[in-house]
């Protein structure tokens, strides 16, 4: 490909270097000059061009820019050309550089985002299960202190009802104690009753023996005898037990 272009500049190059070419100054000079068949040239001047005109010097070979001036061809070297081509074959690889480049960050930043995207998805998720890890214990927790709370309230009737069980039985206990006193004390309360009427019988019967023959107390001795013959209405002591 370069030769080809070598020798389409050389070719060109020929054409405008005066070797009988439209642009040779000679073939110009003809064709401009005053001749029958072209009688207007003779007859019309033609102005020089403005020298602050805006020239836009091109390589022709390449399509042309009209919008930059005057369009100026200018011959490029073959040493040019080399440089033309090494220049666009450096923009084409730093495009391509540029392009990989951008693809490789677009990459890296993709890569990354779907790290970050992961890393939020398992905080999210690890957030959600530590969550639900202290609703669980939570929920245990109070589980337990409901348990523990009823545990108590279970224990503490249980002692209060052992308490009442205990104080009625104590009652009861003392109820019969006071019971068993009272029968014990009505009964020495007999029994010291009993004595003293066997012992008030006994010294009537021993006054009667010993003065019941004086003339003196016969008449009380016979009345304390007539006393003692008569039946016994005292009821027995019950016993205490």
């Amino acid at each position: 490909m370069n030769k080809n272009i070598a020798v389409f500049l050389a070719v060109l190059a020929a054409g405008c270097s005066g070797t009988g070419g439209r642009f040779d100054p000679d073939v110009v000079d003809k064709r401009d000059s005053g001749t029958a068949a072209n009688p207007v040239v003779q007859e019309t001047h033609v102005p020089p061009m403005d020298p602050k005109r805006k020239v836009s010097e091109q390589d022709c070979s390449k399509p042309v820019d009209t919008s930059g001036g005057n369009l100026m061809c200018r011959e490029v070297t073959a040493a040019e050309r080399r440089a033309e081509l090494e220049e666009e074959e450096r923009q084409a690889k730093a495009r391509k550089e540029a392009q990989e480049l951008a693809a490789r960050e677009r990459k890296e930043a993709e890569e990354r985002a779907a790290r970050e995207r992961l890393e939020r998805e398992r905080a999210a998720q690890a957030a959600l299960a530590a969550a639900a890890l202290a609703a669980r214990n939570a929920e245990l927790e109070r589980l337990a202190a409901e348990r523990r709370r009823l545990e108590e309230e279970a224990a503490r009737k249980a002692r209060e009802e052992r308490e009442r069980q205990e104080k009625a039985e104590a009652d009861a206990r003392a109820r019969l104690l006071a019971a068993q006193e009272a029968r014990e004390a009505a009964e020495r309360e007999c029994r010291r009753l009993e004595q003293e009427r066997n012992e008030g019988r006994a010294m009537l019967e021993s006054f009667v023996a010993t003065y019941g023959k004086v003339a003196e107390f016969k008449e009380p001795a016979g009345q304390i005898a007539a006393f003692l013959g008569k039946a016994r209405k005292a009821k027995p002591c019950a016993p205490a037990s």
